[in-house]
């Protein structure tokens, strides 16, 4: 008798557990369906986004002129070196006018050769809002790119920060993983950042590619004297996975911008600057 009720009690329990089980293997497909639904939501309004961005935004290629400035190097580059190549390259004047009426926040305007990276960016008082915010305030988990609430966007700072979300869909900072691969590190042409802000163009030489743990010793702005930045900076070169044979002086600024690679990683990229065209 005593042995059957453990048979029966035994049948019970593995009963329960599989009950159980099936509960949370229903509550874990729910959730997943929910959030994958939720994901292609923001994804699909995002990309509305981008194509009236695209399509309302009058970009220009412009021309050297008398309000150009060349950043000279320290040292002495060889002739060989795509430095050369680089200072002739056209900057791009963005007019503003319309996008600060979508979007006060609005600060400037990204561009990335061999990246699908080609946007408005915004700045507020925190690094939070757009995170979860589109560029129309809305609310959208893909976020937005924008730059960190501590740089002076009129006048940038000796490192100035621009984030976005590493999205699948190659989306806001997604392709920005491209770097780390040889389809983007084997051409050179792809060694190049544009903004346009409004009150100037600017042309941005990449000199460190690199994945690192999550951490926040790459995001400092500003430095006590020139030795403590060229510290910074030297760290930063040494830290690439790529050899951009550049250099890095202590009166460069220089341009961050930083994603996830996944759960654990970001990818973050350095260029300095190197070309300057008042607005």
């Amino acid at each position: 008798m005593i042995k059957n009720n453990k048979i029966n009690f035994n049948k019970k329990s593995i009963l329960y557990i599989l009950c159980l089980l099936f509960i949370i293997f229903l509550i874990i497909f729910f959730v997943s369906i929910k959030n994958i639904i939720s994901w292609k939501k923001d994804s699909f309004n995002s990309d509305i986004l981008i194509k009236e961005q695209f399509e309302d935004t009058n970009i220009l290629e412009s021309d050297d002129n008398e309000k150009t400035e060349v950043i000279k190097p320290e040292k002495d580059i060889p002739k060989e070196n795509p430095y050369w190549d680089y200072i002739k390259m056209k900057l791009i004047s963005v007019d503003f006018k319309d996008l600060k009426k979508k979007n006060n926040d609005t600060v400037g305007w990204i561009q990335i050769n061999g990246t699908n990276i080609n946007y408005p960016f915004v700045q507020t008082n925190n690094n939070s809002f757009y995170l979860n915010h589109s560029f129309n305030k809305s609310k959208n988990n893909a976020g937005w790119v924008f730059m960190d609430y501590r740089n002076n966007s009129k006048n940038f700072n000796k490192n100035t920060i621009i984030y976005a979300h590493g999205r699948s869909d190659n989306t806001m900072f997604g392709s920005l993983k491209n770097i780390l691969k040889s389809k983007w590190l084997d051409n050179p042409n792809n060694f190049i950042i544009k903004l346009s802000t409004e009150e100037e163009n600017t042309l941005w030489q990449v000199f460190s590619v690199y994945k690192t743990p999550t951490t926040a010793d790459y995001l400092a702005i500003d430095f006590l004297n020139k030795d403590v930045f060229l510290k910074f900076a030297n760290k930063l070169v040494n830290r690439s996975q790529f050899n951009f044979n550049t250099s890095i002086n202590e009166n460069d600024k220089m341009l961050t911008l930083s994603t996830c690679y996944d759960s654990r990683e970001k990818v973050v990229l350095h260029a300095k600057l190197i070309k300057r065209e008042s607005n």
